[in-house]
């Protein structure tokens, strides 16, 4: 019970981590985004070094590059990786921060949906109903709002396309892991800012020196929350898991509509509502299969966590 308890508050810890994200990124929005992530895939790689070094794993760390499959399934998640983390950030900078909270309400909808087409699971007859209802809500909100939800969705498909790929890929640890995708994304983010650079200007600079002090420390930001979910992750079941998981977008959410008074049309309350009954029936599932199997038969997560 002990373990359970470091589990969920490590859990807790990591969530509210990245639900303050939104916060974090619009501390920096005088940035370009995309310059924003350059910053960023550099500065994280930089920490995962170190957390490489101190946990002596660059053994490890050789045997991702030694072999060809686990090089390029961690390529392909890099890329999916840079993406979700360029369109959060794009989503926060430009003050859409409540779509971006709509797409990691989506995430664990799409993930069930994901288990059926490459896993070939069989869904009963509630997560079908969740499925539907979350998929008519959204539609209905792209055309009500008349615009489509291409950051809510991108989100989504980025970080849930993530989670296969991770489901393929041999045991190895979440910080070596992220010190690979990062070595592997490393030059897109360079190539970047060089473009930036060549073009519009690296404005990081002009800003003073505390935004730009927080556009270096984001590597710590990103590998912090890391760190606590893969404590949580080897403590807790799924099921509990599942449920921590939407504090960071019902943070995200608050943070949208109660701080920055971003509005929200009938479609998208449509949207949001529609998605939120999707999720209601997704957790009476859990948990009604939680009841059916005890805590001490219950197995630990091996999800992934969400990365932006």
């Amino acid at each position: 019970m002990n373990e359970t308890r470091r589990g969920i508050a490590y859990g807790i810890g990591a969530y509210l981590l990245w639900g303050a994200f939104p916060l974090y990124f619009t501390l920096i929005s005088v940035v370009s985004p995309l310059e924003i992530v350059s910053w960023r895939v550099l500065s994280t790689l930089l920490v995962c070094a170190v957390l490489v070094t101190i946990a002596r794993k660059w053994q490890e760390f050789a045997r991702i590059f030694k072999t060809p499959k686990l090089l390029g399934m961690y390529t392909l998640s890099a890329l999916l990786l840079y993406a979700n983390w360029q369109i959060f950030v794009i989503g926060v900078v430009t003050g859409h921060v409540l779509e971006t909270s709509l797409g990691y309400f989506i995430n664990p909808i799409l993930t069930v949906l994901f288990g059926v087409i490459f896993w070939r699971e069989k869904l009963n007859k509630l997560q079908w109903a969740a499925i539907t209802i979350a998929l008519v809500g959204v539609i209905v909100s792209a055309i009500a709002y008349g615009k489509f939800p291409w950051i809510a969705l991108g989100l989504a498909l980025s970080f849930g396309l993530y989670g296969v790929v991770h489901q393929r890929i041999e045991s190895v640890d979440g910080i070596t892991g992220l010190a690979a995708e990062s070595v592997i994304s490393a030059p897109i983010g360079i190539v970047q800012g060089i473009i930036l650079a060549m073009t519009v200007g690296l404005n990081a600079f002009s800003h003073g020196a505390g935004t730009f002090a927080l556009v270096l420390i984001s590597g710590v930001f990103t590998a912090a929350p890391l760190i606590l979910f893969g404590e949580s992750a080897r403590r807790l079941p799924l099921t509990y898991v599942g449920f921590l998981q939407f504090i960071t977008p019902i943070i995200g959410f608050l943070y949208g509509y109660l701080v920055l008074h971003e509005s929200v049309s009938l479609g998208r309350w449509i949207g949001f509502i529609g998605v939120w009954i999707a999720l209601v029936l997704l957790v009476t599932d859990m948990i009604r299969k939680a009841r059916s199997t005890p805590l001490a038969d219950a197995q630990p997560s091996t999800g992934q966590s969400r990365l932006d």
